[in-house]
């Protein structure tokens, strides 16, 4: 058991961010899925009860994946840290928002519900990772399908798609001070789940 805590430990650390599936762990130390998650449980709990160490094990969309305690995220994002950190813009956001609710969805229905363009706004997500072509739909023109990536899934600390918080649809009279991009969305989405 010890020898396969530790090869795990060492595939963990080797693949990084992209972390390993439970299938991937299975096949790479031949051994069976019950073996493989004591063996996850146990590095889990020896990450977990080490008082001194800053990384434990977590799964994000499915992978496992070696990653720093959030006690110490402001130890390391003082390490990480741009002197002009980037962030994203309300358009962006915005365009993150509908893809990660509507997926799979075109450029046109991103733009119908925004009212505006989203070509930059695309363009800046898929440059940073967090969205990407998933297909094209079926007849005339073959519009790109947009959605979420694993690093979306990443970055806002999520397993899977199904764990995204629920859309809060406001009573329309504590709607007044939103602007049109929340009003439209939020009435799209209450069409949509009556």
């Amino acid at each position: 058991m010890n020898r396969l805590i530790g090869t795990i430990e060492c595939y963990l650390f080797v693949t990084g961010d992209e972390g390993l599936t439970m299938s991937q762990l299975i096949v790479l130390t031949e051994c069976k899925q019950d073996q493989v998650q004591a063996a996850l449980d146990q590095l889990t709990s020896d990450y977990e009860n080490r008082e001194n160490g800053g990384i434990t094990l977590r799964v994000f969309g499915g992978a496992y994946r070696l990653v720093t305690k959030a006690e110490f995220a402001d130890d390391v994002k003082r390490l990480l840290e741009n002197p002009s950190p980037k962030s994203m813009s309300q358009a962006s956001l915005e365009v993150l928002a509908i893809i990660a609710y509507k997926q799979p969805v075109t450029r046109v229905e991103i733009d119908d519900l925004r009212g505006v363009k989203s070509e930059g706004a695309i363009s800046t997500l898929i440059s940073k990772g967090l969205i990407m072509e998933k297909g094209r739909l079926e007849g005339s023109g073959r519009a790109i399908l947009y959605g979420t990536t694993e690093l979306f899934l990443d970055r806002f600390g999520l397993q899977s798609l199904d764990t995204l918080p629920d859309l809060q649809i406001e009573d329309e009279s504590d709607v007044e001070d939103t602007d049109l991009f929340m009003t439209k969305f939020q009435e799209t989405f209450s069409l949509e789940n009556e």
